[in-house]
């Protein structure tokens, strides 16, 4: 099964990225996914079940320790054939 992850955290700072938001960039990026995509307002990234609920943890569990006070996120089944 494959699974998309599209994920954002809180307190937002438009003038340079804190460090809770720059630390769950950084676990998506270091993790064993494919289709990643970071952005100043939402991420997405896709893999297999296993890598990204193995990188959803981290994220939690990393960016809440950088001083996150929320992590809103949305976990998707892909379906064979979908468009990304």
């Amino acid at each position: 099964m494959r699974l998309r992850v599209e994920f954002t955290t809180e307190p937002f700072d438009l003038d340079e990225a804190p460090t809770h938001a720059v630390v769950a960039r950084e676990v998506i990026q270091g993790a064993a996914l494919d289709a990643v995509d970071v952005g100043p307002f939402g991420n997405t990234a896709e893999g297999g079940a296993d890598e990204v609920l193995t990188a959803v943890d981290a994220l939690l569990r990393k960016s809440l320790a950088a001083g996150a006070t929320r992590v809103s996120l949305q976990v998707n089944v892909v379906r064979e054939g979908e468009e990304r």
